[in-house]
């Protein structure tokens, strides 16, 4: 059987079942990826997720060739392309199977499905879900129906993981194949993701996945659960931008977890505080993808609580340049959002600090941070960034109930003590003390002296505001 193997968001080999079943069952197999940047331009990708990206798709080449898989590129530019270019493919090789995962944003959704119809009747749809250790309806309330909370899910999610080893990675088939044809250059970058420079610089494909995960089993997971939440500690697995481009799996990240921590079994975990915590948010990006599956609306920019959208949301072009670039006069907003800026990712309870100031306190309207934070991240995926926005701004499911509002003094005093953190983003405020730098006004700091600026709003007014606009729904 000759087949093709469609690499999207799952650019990996290892823990790869429809890429392990194309192994098997085919006599010829070649790879191809689709480069569709308009799509991705409308889905805000930033330029260094996509330069990440390039990296990875160049990786995974290099490996598949050790099997005699070619990969080849193609251009797009957009989803609506995907169909004639597969099929032109299909016909040029007498392809009898085309093998991929499923996707579940409603584009990539949609786009899967035209291909289905222009390939109908002469090529087979070998689809898998491996996206997510749990596809899309496999978890279920009592009821057959989707849960809206997290915590029932998780309950959920975990009891069905444990009675069926759920975290049990795919196994490869090990088979080399006398190629047909030399696999294409990949692009080391696309003309409309250029001019984004980060300091942050990551090794692309598997084997550095593998490592730095290894690295932070050993190292941070004893004490993730408290160590995440520290901005100046480097405590977090940084896996993200891997996880988001399916470089390494859900799966791959709970059995080293399991390992580390000595836990034969998912049940096991709550014995292991950090081990539970990261497995947790683990499961975090299960749910999310299972919310914006069974709502498609999301996908169209809208809130999963449709009466929130009478919220009468600001778009102040002002307020939003200063919280863009972190010159809101509020230290730790301000060090958050400037880390953005400068190395494409952001602390986890940043986002959802800056995510709420942004929402419940300045009041804009809550999509135009989503819109931001996918421009810059290297580590976008719009499920979760959906999620995380929806979730601080009070719009989602499971959200964060409305008059609950991350303070940004008091968590920039717990979680940076020191002031560590927002001296190094905010170097203008270096010289202040340890008291002085979370809460510049309470202390009479001169900021205009330091080329720091004013507070942008009053934020007990503002919050009280958001407040009371929230009990009138």
């Amino acid at each position: 059987m000759r087949s093709i193997y469609w690499f999207r968001s799952d650019l990996r080999i290892s823990d790869n079942l429809a890429l392990a079943k194309a192994m098997q069952a085919s006599d010829s197999l070649m790879g191809v990826f689709i480069l569709t940047p308009d799509t991705w331009k409308a889905h805000d990708a930033a330029p260094c997720k996509v330069r990440f990206l390039l990296e990875n798709v160049s990786e995974l080449s290099k490996e598949l060739w050790k099997y005699g898989v070619p990969l080849l590129i193609r251009r797009g530019p957009s989803f609506s392309h995907c169909p004639s270019i597969l099929d032109k493919l299909c016909k040029q090789y007498d392809i009898e199977s085309l093998y991929f995962n499923h996707e579940y944003p409603l584009d990539e959704r949609e786009r899967d499905n035209a291909v289905g119809e222009k390939l109908s009747g002469y090529v087979a749809m070998k689809g898998y879900h491996q996206h997510l250790v749990f596809a899309p309806g496999d978890v279920l309330s009592k009821q057959g129906t989707p849960f809206k909370v997290f915590t029932p899910f998780k309950n959920a999610w975990i009891v069905k993981a444990h009675n069926e080893q759920a975290w049990q990675a795919a196994g490869l088939i090990r088979k080399k194949f006398k190629a047909e044809i030399e696999p294409d250059k990949v692009p080391s970058q696309l003309k409309d993701f250029t001019g984004q420079v980060i300091d942050l610089m990551l090794d692309p494909g598997e084997k550095a996945a593998q490592k730095k995960l290894k690295h932070f089993c050993d190292n941070k997971l004893y004490d993730y659960s408290e160590g995440r939440d520290k901005f100046n500690v480097d405590g977090t697995s940084l896996l993200s931008p891997y996880l988001a481009q399916g470089v390494i799996s859900s799966r791959q990240c709970i059995t080293a977890a399991l390992e580390s921590s000595e836990i034969r079994d998912i049940d096991s975990m709550k014995n292991k505080e950090g081990a539970a915590t990261w497995v947790s948010e683990l499961i975090w990006r299960d749910f999310y993808h299972h919310i914006i599956y069974f709502n498609p609306d999301i996908s169209r920019r809208k809130p999963y609580k449709l009466k929130t959208d009478a919220i009468p949301w600001s778009y102040d072009s002002v307020l939003f340049e200063a919280w863009k670039n972190g010159m809101t006069g509020f230290p730790v907003v301000d060090a958050g959002m400037r880390q953005l800026l400068k190395t494409g990712w952001m602390h986890n309870r940043l986002r959802m600090v800056t995510a709420m100031f942004l929402s419940k306190i300045l009041l804009l309207d809550w999509r135009l941070g989503e819109k931001h934070f996918m421009s810059h991240l290297i580590d976008g995926d719009f499920a979760a960034n959906n999620g995380g926005w929806q979730w601080s701004a009070s719009t989602g499911t499971d959200a964060v109930p409305y008059f609950r509002i991350f303070n940004p003094f008091t968590q920039s005093q717990r979680f940076d003590p020191a002031g560590d953190f927002i001296r190094q983003y905010c170097p203008e405020l270096a010289h202040l003390d340890n008291k002085k730098i979370h809460d510049l006004h309470a202390f009479g700091v001169d900021v205009d002296a330091l080329g720091y600026p004013q507070p942008v709003c009053n934020y007990k007014a503002m919050r009280q505001r958001t407040i009371d606009l929230f009990k009138e729904l």
